[in-house]
């Protein structure tokens, strides 16, 4: 459940993100953007098709390549097109994509042995234990020897949860994590987020569950026109909305 007061923000951010612009040729989908996310804070990224949430935390983990702008998750730049400096950022940021994207020739413990057994050279014994561990934290500790086309979209999910902590990231990138998932699925995926934020987990998360944003977030983030339109608390965007924008956004979901 996410506090009422945000964290205190003398801390130097987890996540610095300062004029951050981002085209597609002449597209420009992300077009000055500044947020800064403390350690342990939970945001949820709203806005409408197009409105560049998407892009975002492609950007925050160098999937997605930016023009102008600075970005640094723990202390570490992004510096695109190096290869050492990218790595070693990565093993700060886990990310949990829209379609799970795990490796249908890989069983699900190996799925979840992967990334520290090739990046941080952790022996075959002690990544496997760790991945047990993880799938039991995700209820799915029976699941080591499954196939993934064995399990739902809601088990592959959680699946992908396990896979990203593996590398025990500082900071949690979930893009649309619930939607390729059919409705009675969602809630044990969003369980399994709701641990991780009582857990202290950074998150940046791009959601369109807003029920679950007004209930976890510490602040929520609406993009439009790729731009951060509207920014603050939960029960101030919802409840009080200062724009137009926002408010027809909102009245669309009902």
């Amino acid at each position: 459940m996410a506090t009422d007061t945000t964290p205190a923000t003398t801390a130097a951010p987890i996540v610095d993100i300062a004029a951050l612009r981002k085209r597609f040729g002449a597209n420009e989908v992300l077009k000055g953007i500044d947020l800064q996310v403390q350690r342990g804070e939970v945001i949820a990224i709203i806005g409408k098709s197009g409105s560049g949430k998407g892009t975002l935390p492609r950007c925050v983990n160098g999937l997605g390549v930016f023009q102008h702008g600075s970005l640094l998750v723990d202390g570490l730049p992004l510096k695109l097109g190096d290869a050492k400096a990218m790595r070693a950022l990565r093993q700060h940021v886990g990310m949990i994509f829209q379609n799970f994207n795990l490796f249908p020739h890989l069983g699900v413990g190996r799925n979840a042995m992967l990334a520290p057994t090739l990046v941080k050279q952790t022996d075959t014994d002690a990544a496997a234990a760790q991945a047990k561990k993880l799938l039991q934290r995700v209820g799915l500790a029976e699941k080591f020897d499954a196939w993934p086309d064995q399990l739902s979209g809601g088990q592959q999910q959680r699946v992908a949860i396990a896979r990203a902590l593996a590398m025990a990231p500082s900071v949690m990138l979930c893009d649309e994590i619930t939607s390729a998932l059919d409705p009675e699925l969602v809630g044990e995926v969003l369980r399994v987020v709701e641990t991780l934020d009582d857990e202290g987990m950074t998150l940046l998360m791009v959601t369109h569950e807003m029920n679950f944003a007004r209930k976890v977030a510490d602040r929520v983030v609406f993009m439009h026109a790729g731009r951060i339109h509207e920014m603050g608390p939960p029960e101030q965007l919802f409840g009080s909305p200062q724009t137009a924008e926002l408010r027809q956004f909102l009245s669309a979901l009902h």
